[in-house]
């Protein structure tokens, strides 16, 4: 006997987003729970091959790998926004490459990355002047502060925990980035940003902001603000100044 049925709206009634995470990623997944939890908000997750190391090469190596992974997104729904995430990745492969080879994979009315949206979200902030904290070896890191002196803004003290295992990164504990994020915030900064969507941050930016009395921008945090922005939800879904603006 065949039982007829009738179809109801998509999950995504209000926002329909998509996730490209890094194979080796242990943490974006888990904040992002945080921040789209609303039954009228859907998030898909895909995969991109990665390496267990983060170096220039391995980094570069996800290019061709994009387009598949954006293609395992569920390819009968249309995106208001697809994030890419990883912010060394998007530094070295260029944000603009990213939107193309994502955008050619899937149907996504925006693509964005953290690397685009932690530059959006210094902007709003009307930030110049800024702390960098990073778990990358040198060799990743100098490009991402060339990208942001570049841009305009003046990486005034850098602190890096120069490890390249993926592995660790997703394990250090959250109050050794708060122990970094203060040694970043010397020299007057107006802004910490903590790059890395495997670092766990979203535990300590408030009460971050409230001990320093500045603005602290995560790659996580600025990437889930961007997608929201990007497909209409304007409302406070995370921590830190920033989900305060439109």
């Amino acid at each position: 006997m065949t039982q007829p049925y009738s179809l109801s709206d998509r999950i995504g009634s209000r926002a329909t987003l998509g996730l490209i995470a890094l194979q080796t990623d242990e943490t974006i997944e888990q904040e992002f729970r945080h921040v789209f939890n609303a039954e009228d908000v859907a998030l898909y997750v895909s995969r991109v091959p990665s390496g267990a190391d983060v170096t220039p090469d391995s980094l570069a190596m996800m290019e061709q790998e994009l387009p598949r992974a954006a293609s395992l997104l569920p390819p009968s729904l249309d995106y208001h926004a697809v994030g890419y995430a990883c912010t060394s990745g998007a530094t070295i492969i260029g944000p603009e490459r990213v939107g193309d080879l994502v955008r050619g994979a899937a149907d996504a009315k925006a693509v964005t990355n953290p690397l685009s949206a932690v530059l959006a979200g210094l902007s709003a902030l009307g930030v110049g002047r800024i702390g960098l904290v990073t778990p990358y070896i040198e060799s990743v890191t100098a490009p991402m502060r060339a990208v942001l002196d570049a841009t305009g803004y003046q990486v005034a003290a850098s602190v890096s925990f120069e490890e390249a295992e993926e592995a660790k990164v997703a394990r250090i504990d959250p109050r050794s980035i708060a122990d970094a994020a203060r040694a970043a915030a010397q020299r007057g900064v107006e802004a910490v940003f903590l790059s890395c969507t495997n670092l766990r941050t979203f535990g300590i930016i408030d009460a971050l902001e409230a001990e320093l009395g500045i603005a602290i921008i995560s790659s996580n945090q600025a990437l889930g603000w961007h997608m929201a922005r990007l497909a209409g939800l304007g409302e406070r879904l995370g921590p830190g100044r920033l989900w305060d603006l439109p």
